[in-house]
């Protein structure tokens, strides 16, 4: 079983910055993958970025340059540092786990165990 706690997200000007972050427990937190999806309304929830080990990264390419992920073992937390928001970026944001070691970062949410409870971004123009 793993717990995951988003938090970080509010409200920004377009241009603005924010770092999400994703606290994990219940599992050796080196384990296993860890994503960030978002969801906005009326929309599926797609993926943003993924994180394999510590340095293993993949993109959305509509992300690609605006958005970092990073991993912080010892405090078994993953962040997801935003830059140059748009209004596009609008949505609530998912961190996941997938826990089965997958070689690859995996893009689809139905390849994510565990979720958290989402964190609220808006931005405005």
């Amino acid at each position: 079983q793993v717990q995951l706690v988003e938090s970080g997200g509010g409200s920004v000007q377009a241009g603005g910055s924010l770092r999400l972050s994703c606290a994990a427990s219940g599992r050796p937190f080196s384990g296993y993958n860890m994503g960030w999806f978002r969801q906005a309304p009326g929309k599926e929830r797609e993926f943003v970025a993924g994180i394999r080990g510590s340095d293993i990264t993949k993109y959305a390419d509509s992300v690609m340059g605006r958005f970092t992920i990073s991993r912080d073992s010892a405090k078994n937390t993953v962040y997801l540092q935003i830059y140059n928001l748009k209004p596009e970026d609008t949505a609530v944001y998912y961190c996941a786990a997938d826990l089965k070691a997958s070689w690859d970062v995996r893009v689809l949410p139905s390849e994510y165990d565990y979720w958290g409870q989402g964190t609220q971004v808006t931005v405005s123009s």
